[in-house]
């Protein structure tokens, strides 16, 4: 059976997690990172020498990096579901895949601040930084999402990762602005059983 690495409140969990389910894959799911520590072992670093999560273990096979994850559980399991046959298509899925890290950089301090960190410590102005940043960079999503239902048109593998970082965002307790298409796709992915269980949790 598959293994997985990771607590349940990481971003990155989240979107291998999300996938698992999206494939119908059987898991078993081990607590790993912050207050569960395991990351810092001898064993988990000979696994993982990043000392992160996600790590997934096929039978054997390890491998970290949770996009490298989506997509090894997308092209192994998913062809022509999760994983685009176009090659085109799976190109523009790639890309969105890849963004989403960088929308993940633009988000993180307006995260860590209001969740993550005591309001006596927050820093204001790195909020607001967050906040302006991470509206803008949604923006682009926004339009790029203006004609299709799904970043890279059918839903895909592509949705996953910038998925989870959305709705990081979305959940925030900030002001955003108004963004019809991205607040659209979002409704989707919200109307998804393997989103609803794995990535819509109460923010920690």
């Amino acid at each position: 059976m598959l293994k997985l690495w990771g607590r349940v409140n990481s971003v990155n969990v989240k979107k291998a997690r999300w996938c698992l389910d999206e494939l119908g894959l059987p898991y078993e799911r081990i607590d790993a990172g912050l207050n569960f520590g395991v990351v810092k072992t001898p064993e988990y670093l000979k696994m993982n020498p990043n000392g992160l999560v996600p790590t997934l273990d096929d039978e054997g096979f390890i491998l970290w990096e949770s996009h490298s994850i989506v997509r090894y559980l997308a092209a192994r399991h998913g062809k022509g579901v999760l994983w685009p046959m176009d090659e085109r298509e799976r190109a523009i899925a790639n890309q969105w895949m890849d963004w989403a890290f960088t929308f993940q950089g633009g988000v993180r301090d307006a995260f860590w601040n209001l969740i993550r960190t005591p309001e006596d410590k927050r820093d204001a102005a790195a909020i607001e930084a967050s906040r302006v940043k991470s509206g803008q960079m949604a923006a682009i999503l926004d339009a790029a999402l203006a004609d299709r239902m799904y970043v890279a048109g059918s839903f895909s593998m592509g949705d996953i990762p910038i998925g989870a970082e959305v709705q990081r965002w979305m959940r925030l307790p900030m002001e955003r602005p108004k963004l019809p298409h991205l607040e659209a796709w979002f409704e989707r992915l919200c109307a998804r059983p393997a989103f609803k269980k794995n990535v819509d949790l109460p923010l920690s």
